[in-house]
C-alpha cells in the first residue's frame, strides 16, 4: 500500500521540530499506477533482505517494548543464508520464506547475496559483518563445510567446547570487524548445542556535510521520565531531504553520508517510546519511496552523538517469522546424519557517529528549518545504491547507550 508523505515547501519552519505542512502545499498523490521498484536480482535482494530485517526488527522491538533496540540484518540473513545450504528442500524452502527469498526467482541467489554483501562492505560505506555457523561435535559431512567455504568465504567451525570456543568465537568476530565488535560472547555455548550462528556488524559511517559542533550536553526528552542530558552534535543550513507524513504523525528526514550511504530519521510528533506504528510501516518499498519523494532543505539538524552496543540471541524471535514448524524440525541432514537443532542465534552490534564530514555547510538559505532530534526516533542506515538496510535501531533513552 502506497503511503501518503507530505513534502515540506522551504517557507515552512519547524518550530522545535513539530513540522507543519504550509497551508499551501499539496499531499502527494494517492493511489498511483502500480511500478515495479526492485527490476534487478541485486536490487530484489536487497529488498529481501531489508524486508527480512523489518520483519525481525518489528519482533524484537515488540518482545523489549520501550528499550533501544538496534539491528543489521544483512549479517542475520547472511548466517541464516548459510544454514539453508543445509537442509533438505522443504527446510530449505520455509527458511526462504522468512527470509523473503521466496519470490525472487533467482537461480544464482547465493552468488546474489555474496556479491551484495561484497558491495555494501567496501570500505568507504563504513560496515562490516561477520556471519558464520559453528556446531557441536557431530559426524558433520566435508561437502557441506566446503560449500559453504566456496560461496561465502567462511568455513563452519566444529566446536571444541568450554571456554576454547568463546576465545575462538570471540577473536573470530573481532577480526572481522577490525577489533570494533568484542566480547559476542560472555559465556560457553551449552556443551549439548547442536548447531550456533553468530552475526556481528560494526557501522560508523561518516557524513557527507560535517557538524561544526559536537558533544555539547542537551536535554533528550524521556517518555514517562525526566529529561536525560546526552552529547549532541549540531549544524546550521544543513542538506537533507525532508518531509511529514501526516499518517504516522512523524518528521522524516533523510541524511547523507558518504559513499552513497544515507541515515533515515524517523521523528515522531510527541514524545513517546511508542513507535509500533512506524515500525509497522517500514517496508523495502516504502523507504524506496521516501528516498525518491523526500524534499530537499536546509535545516537546523540536531542529532545524539550515538555511539552504542546490542547484543542479543534471536533465536526465540524466529517462531513470530513463521519458522515454528522449521524450528521443531530442522532437518539438517546435509550438515550431518545426526539430529542437529538450532541451538542460539547470537548478534551484536555496534554503531558509532562522529561530526566529521568531507563538506562545510553551504550558505545560509532564505528560509530556515529546524530539525531536533531530542525526543524518542527510528532510524534506518541504507546503501542507496542497493537499496539495502545495513542498520536499524530504535533510540527511546540515548542515556543508556555503551559501547
Amino acid at each position: 500500500m502506497k503511503r501518503s508523505t507530505f513534502l515540506l515547501l522551504l517557507a515552512v519552519a519547524l518550530s522545535a521540530c513539530r513540522a507543519q505542512p504550509d497551508a499551501g502545499g499539496e499531499e502527494a498523490a494517492g493511489e498511483d499506477e502500480h511500478v515495479e521498484l526492485f527490476t534487478t536480482p541485486a536490487a530484489k535482494m536487497a529488498a529481501a533482505t531489508s524486508n527480512f530485517g523489518y520483519n525481525l526488527f518489528r519482533a524484537m522491538a515488540s518482545r523489549d517494548a520501550g528499550a533501544n533496540v538496534f539491528l543489521a540484518p544483512i549479517s542475520v540473513s547472511a548466517a541464516l543464508t548459510q544454514l539453508s545450504m543445509g537442509g533438505s528442500e522443504q527446510a530449505q524452502r520455509q527458511l526462504f520464506r522468512a527470509l523473503r527469498y521466496h519470490s525472487l526467482q533467482d537461480p544464482q541467489l547465493h552468488n546474489t547475496l555474496k556479491d551484495l554483501l561484497v558491495s555494501v562492505r567496501t570500505p568507504g560505506k563504513g560496515l562490516s559483518t561477520a556471519a558464520r555457523i559453528y556446531m557441536a561435535r557431530r559426524r558433520v559431512k566435508q561437502d557441506f563445510l566446503s560449500l559453504v567455504e566456496q560461496q561465502y568465504g567462511v568455513r563452519p567451525k566444529v566446536l571444541q567446547g568450554g571456554n576454547k570456543d568463546v576465545k575462538e568465537i570471540n577473536d573470530w568476530v573481532a577480526r572481522e570487524t577490525s577489533g570494533k565488535v568484542q566480547r559476542l560472547l560472555e559465556k560457553p555455548l551449552p556443551s549439548n548445542s547442536g548447531v550456533n550462528l553468530v552475526s556481528a556488524a560494526y557501522f560508523k559511517g561518516k557524513w557527507v556535510t560535517r557538524f561544526g559542533q559536537s558533544g555539547a550536553m542537551e536535554n533528550f526528552q524521556v517518555d514517562g521520565g525526566a529529561p536525560v542530558r546526552v552529547p549532541m552534535m549540531q549544524q546550521d543550513n544543513y542538506p537533507v531531504k525532508i518531509g511529514v507524513d501526516s499518517d504516522l504523525s512523524c518528521t522524516i528526514a533523510q541524511i547523507p553520508m558518504q559513499d552513497g550511504v544515507s541515515m533515515f530519521v524517523f521523528l515522531p510528533d510527541d514524545v513517546t517510546s511508542n513507535t509500533t506504528l512506524l515500525e509497522e510501516s517500514l517496508t523495502a518499498e516504502f523507504v524506496q519511496d521516501l528516498s525518491m519523494t523526500l524534499h530537499p532543505a536546509q535545516v537546523s539538524l540536531s542529532l545524539p552523538d550515538l555511539k552504542l552496543s546490542y547484543s542479543t540471541d534471536l533465536l526465540p524471535l524466529l517462531g513470530d517469522l513463521g519458522l515454528s514448524e522449521w524450528l521443531a524440525n530442522t532437518d539438517l541432514g546435509k550438515i550431518s546424519n545426526q539430529r542437529l537443532k538450532l541451538s542460539s542465534v547470537k548478534h551484536k552490534v555496534v554503531m558509532e557517529t562522529a561530526p566529521e564530514g568531507n563538506k562545510y555547510p553551504g550558505a545560509a538559505s532564505v528560509t530556515h528549518l529546524s530539525y531536533r532530534v531530542d525526543r524518542p526516533f527510528l532510524y534506518l542506515i541504507r546503501d542507496e545504491g542497493s537499496g539495502a538496510v545495513l542498520f536499524i535501531g530504535r533510540v527511546v533513552n540515548p542515556k543508556d547507550l555503551t559501547i
